[in-house]
């Protein structure tokens, strides 16, 4: 995912391949409580940039692209979980405007942090991306913790595009964010930018009473 993504979502050094990143990959605790997975992977197969929200190219479902990242998951010794295809709208600093990307994240079990890091920079050179985002979730007094991952209901695209139109602290420090085919709001934010996520939360209409609040290590391999 291109480095725009860096201040979105809306979860690895690089280990040679072999019986360490393998080993490491087991030996993962249990995801904390309130989390669906240890850790999750933001990626996409998409290299152009698109500005038009009616560009053809998002409405694909990645099908494909979420059967190889699975299998890719496995071979490396992690426990592929569910995958949900998500809509992306970022601001671009280089353009000065909104672009759009069609993008999965990826639930993955039985992974350490150097597993998922090798894992992501695997998927990362075969899809020719600059970068793809990882959010591994801890406890919120985890030494590693350094970013929230945020989700909410009731958000569309166009929403989010907007709100991100009329703040410019938001858009410039945040990035972006994705929203799922089901409306859901998924934004990863560092730990300092909290109050900002959720000022843009609150741009969006989101009740934070509603919110899922996860703490974690988001870290882009690239």
């Amino acid at each position: 995912m291109r480095q725009r993504y860096a201040r979105v979502l809306v979860a690895i050094g690089v280990l040679a391949l072999g019986s360490a990143g393998t080993g490491t990959a087991h030996a993962s605790p249990a995801p904390p409580r309130g989390c669906p997975s240890t850790a999750e992977i933001f990626a996409t197969n998409n290299t152009a940039v698109i500005t038009d929200p009616a560009d053809p190219r998002l409405q694909t479902r990645l099908d494909r692209f979420d059967r190889e990242v699975r299998g890719i998951i496995r071979s490396h010794g992690a426990k592929p979980g569910s995958s949900t295809l998500l809509d992306g709208v970022f601001w671009s600093d280089e353009l000065k405007q909104t672009t759009y990307e069609r993008s999965r994240e990826f639930d993955v079990n039985r992974v350490g942090p150097e597993g998922l890091r090798h894992i992501a920079d695997v998927i990362r050179k075969e899809y020719h991306q600059e970068s793809v985002l990882t959010f591994r979730c801890l406890p919120r007094n985890a030494p590693d913790t350094d970013a929230v991952e945020i989700q909410a209901p009731g958000v569309s695209a166009t929403r989010l595009h907007d709100a991100l139109v009329a703040d410019p602290e938001a858009r410039e420090r945040l990035g972006g964010g994705s929203v799922t085919v089901g409306g859901r709001l998924i934004l990863i934010a560092p730990l300092a930018d909290l109050p900002l996520a959720r000022k843009l939360a609150a741009d969006l209409g989101v009740d934070w009473n509603t919110a899922e609040v996860r703490y974690g290590d988001e870290e882009f391999v690239g």
